[in-house]
């Protein structure tokens, strides 16, 4: 029996036998072959393979913003916008003396909830391990989510943190950037934050733009109405 999610590259034979291809596969002889880089899942009678274009691919380390989808009796269930599920162990949250009898989940995160977090092991064979642990991670209590592309994310942060300072300092906005492309921006203002994710949403769409930093800076000061 074939593992039911794995790596693969166009090219690469996911299993055989009588299973139904779906998205990104093609069927050749016996075989179902994929089309695409990402993630092939294999469900019931179906074969299909999740692209990973556009996606985040988790690396150890990485601050990600997630939200819960769902949970067990021993850990949350994450979406981190990526092809991988993150998992959030409740010993994580709850300490040592975690109890799957005594302690329930929901009554530290619920679905919809936010949280910010750190990759804490992951090799692609399987979905990442995450945590909060660490200082400054948890549930996010305020802020509105923005999503931009993982890859604009450097170009959001700028060098040295430039261009993310220059934006908080503007608008007087808290702004956690996860690597995975969300990112949540906090303001006691209501200008303020819609300044703030203007200027991220901004940042997404015109990261190619060698003066993308002016255009940024000259919307913050209210030169640039559009």
């Amino acid at each position: 029996m074939a593992d039911k999610r794995k790596y693969v590259i166009p090219g690469d034979v996911i299993t055989s036998g009588p299973f139904r291809p779906e998205q990104n596969v093609v069927l050749e002889g016996n075989n179902i072959i994929a089309t695409a880089v990402g993630i092939s899942e294999i469900y019931e009678d179906s074969v299909k393979v999740i692209p990973l274009t556009g996606k985040y691919i988790p690396k150890i380390n990485d601050l990600v913003i997630g939200k819960v989808i769902s949970h067990t009796s021993l850990s949350w269930e994450l979406d981190v916008n990526s092809c991988y599920v993150g998992f959030l162990p409740a010993q994580d949250v709850f300490g040592r003396d975690f109890s799957t009898h005594a302690d329930e989940l929901s009554s530290k995160l619920k679905t919809g909830d936010l949280v910010a977090a750190r990759i804490a092991n992951f090799d692609r064979t399987r979905d990442p391990l995450v945590t909060i642990s660490d200082r400054d991670l948890g549930k996010i209590d305020d802020g509105i989510l923005v999503k931009i592309s993982p890859s604009k994310v450097p170009r959001l942060i700028g060098k040295k943190g430039s261009m993310i300072q220059m934006i908080e300092m503007a608008t007087n906005a808290a702004v956690t950037i996860g690597q995975n492309g969300w990112v949540v921006i906090s303001c006691e203002t209501d200008e303020g934050l819609l300044k703030a994710k203007k200027a991220v949403e901004m940042v997404n769409e015109k990261a190619h733009i060698a003066n993308l930093t002016d255009l940024i800076k000259d919307m913050l000061d209210g030169k640039d109405e559009s």
